[in-house]
């Protein structure tokens, strides 16, 4: 049960505000919403219009309500968002006609840069471990990138040892792909796409793979796994493990190594950087926040200033010196990056885009950081520049999810159409 969500413009936000008024006072909704009562009573007088991102907080005040039964009903397929972050997985699920019906993200932040994308019929959820599976909606693929984390095998080493039968619920209890393994055994959807970093298969020496694979295939599945490299599709050399699987019953053989990739190297960062010939759109969205249109050119801040590039230069230069590898990554508009990481708005060292030799080099702007992940400019930021660099950080290729959702969409109509005969049948 959730509520009905169409659109986050600011009058959405009103219609809510008006809603919540019924059962709480300004004061009370000024606290909820952490502001003063005087910005509330703007707000309702029209005097100033409320941030959209307001139309989560303000559910939470209302009754649930029942979601509109028909919405989605003529999509392709149904799917839940889990560790959703920004939603890269689900734009590549949107785009090829399936339909969210459920999402799970903790992070606050990264709910607000959400609600901003995405219009939902459904509230955004946070712990995942206080959601009761049942309580989840039936969906036809679960999406997932989780967590990196070690099993314990103590407990089913024991068992092994006593030849006793052993699931998911021993090995994978208190981890969150628990939660995953849960909601697969509860809803049982036709599909999965799970993605998580390169080194998931060596994590805990090969220990966690290996619960990972043994409990999705004793849920009833079939799995394919392949690492691709975001640098098929964007100018940035990004591993990531993506797993697949297909419920057994529908005797789907999907092989994520018989994907055709394009080729590396057809992206260079020069496609992604502002332009500064006069030709970079206006996003009225982004308003000046990362490129001065009037001067041509990304804002200053974005230089770095003399004494962190003095210090980047000599840190690396240390440990050159000692033999190891660390160090700044310099980029030209010919270049393929590293792979951006959370930790990018501390320094920007490992992407630093070259501006001559006379100009200390700079990080990218949020804005490049989003087309660096394969974002379109549609997609707005209303966080800080912070909270930007580590969302996208953290985010996927967008690219490489849509790519890998194209090549499902023919299985997961094929299951529908089953799915449909046999109810037909039946009746």
């Amino acid at each position: 049960m959730s509520h009905p969500i169409q659109h986050h413009d600011s009058e959405a936000v009103l219609k809510y505000l008006a809603a919540a008024r019924r059962f709480k006072s300004q004061e009370d909704i000024a606290t909820i919403l952490g502001v003063n009562a005087r910005q509330v009573r703007r707000w309702e007088a029209r005097e100033s219009d409320p941030p959209p991102y307001l139309s989560y907080a303000l559910q939470q005040v209302l009754p649930l309500e029942t979601s509109d039964p028909n919405a989605g009903k003529d999509a392709a397929f149904t799917f839940i968002d889990l560790f959703a972050g920004i939603g890269g997985i689900r734009q590549a699920f949107d785009s090829i006609g399936g339909h969210c019906v459920f999402t799970s993200e903790w992070d606050s932040y990264a709910q607000k840069t959400y609600l901003y994308n995405y219009p939902n019929n459904h509230q955004i959820n946070g712990d995942i471990t206080q959601i009761a599976a049942k309580d989840i909606p039936d969906h036809d693929v679960l999406l997932g990138g989780f967590p990196c984390q070690p099993f314990s095998i103590a407990g089913v080493s024991k068992k092994n040892a006593l030849g006793r039968e052993h699931g998911f619920n021993d090995e994978t209890q208190g981890t969150l792909f628990f939660d995953i393994c849960r909601i697969i055994d509860e809803k049982k959807p036709r599909a999965f796409l799970l993605e998580n970093v390169k080194n998931l298969t060596s994590h805990d020496k090969g220990r966690t793979f290996d619960v990972i694979k043994r409990s999705l295939e004793q849920l009833g599945y079939t799995m394919s796994y392949r690492v691709i490299d975001g640098a098929h599709f964007v100018p940035q050399h990004r591993e990531r493990i993506l797993i697949v699987g297909f419920r057994n019953d529908l005797k789907i053989d999907f092989d994520l190594h018989a994907l055709v990739l394009p080729p590396k190297g057809e992206h260079k960062l020069g496609d992604i950087l502002h332009k500064t010939d006069g030709s970079e759109p206006y996003l009225p969205w982004d308003d000046n926040a990362y490129f001065d249109h009037k001067m041509k050119k990304q804002l200053d801040k974005y230089t770095l200033t003399d004494n962190l590039w003095t210090y980047l230069q000599n840190y690396a230069a240390k440990h050159k010196a000692q033999g190891n590898g660390f160090g700044f990554g310099l980029v030209t508009k010919e270049s393929v990056t590293r792979t951006l990481s959370a930790r990018y708005y501390k320094d920007g060292s490992e992407i630093l885009v070259s501006q001559g030799k006379t100009k200390n080099p700079r990080r990218l702007t949020p804005r490049e950081c989003a087309r660096l992940m394969g974002f379109p400019d549609t997609f707005k930021i209303p966080v800080s520049d912070t909270r930007a660099y580590k969302q996208f950080g953290n985010s996927v290729v967008v690219d490489v999810m849509a790519h890998v959702a194209n090549a499902m969409l023919p299985y997961l109509i094929e299951a529908k159409i089953m799915k449909s005969k046999r109810a037909k049948k039946a009746a």
